[in-house]
């Protein structure tokens, strides 16, 4: 397998460690965690600093992503979704509304190829389907 770009391993290092910290403490995260998350997942500066930004950022908008998602869910609740898919969607959301400096269908994107290297088969248009509908729905 190819060596992923930074800001894709950044956002693959973002997930990873919302995946665990959501199994250790109970989806409570920590600043710090990260020392230890950095000494069991290797990645360069570039990816590193990026992944913070993201993880920082998804912490500090949390409620507010949790609610978007809530929103543009059918039939389902936040809590139902796979860990994996839950903060997927967080990602996306938050590189949509609150990270200016990257579009909107580039964060789905991303999104989508992250939810196939790491979600289940029906992951990828799970997530395409949740994210279109909050782009659409917040232009």
């Amino acid at each position: 397998m190819p060596k992923p770009s930074p800001r894709r391993d950044g956002r693959e290092a973002a997930i990873q460690y919302w995946f665990g910290h959501e199994q250790v403490v109970d989806g409570e995260a920590d600043a710090d965690c990260l020392p230890l998350f950095w000494g069991l997942r290797k990645a360069s500066k570039i990816a590193r600093e990026f992944a913070e930004e993201l993880i920082h950022g998804m912490r500090s908008h949390q409620s507010e992503i949790d609610s978007t998602i809530e929103g543009a869910l059918e039939n389902f609740r936040l809590e139902r979704l796979t860990t994996v898919d839950r903060n997927v969607l967080r990602l996306g959301v938050y590189e949509m509304l609150y990270a200016d400096y990257i579009p909107a269908e580039a964060a789905i994107n991303e999104a989508i190829e992250i939810a196939k290297r790491f979600g289940a088969d029906e992951s990828p248009k799970f997530i395409n389907g949740v994210l279109d509908r909050i782009h659409r729905e917040s232009k």
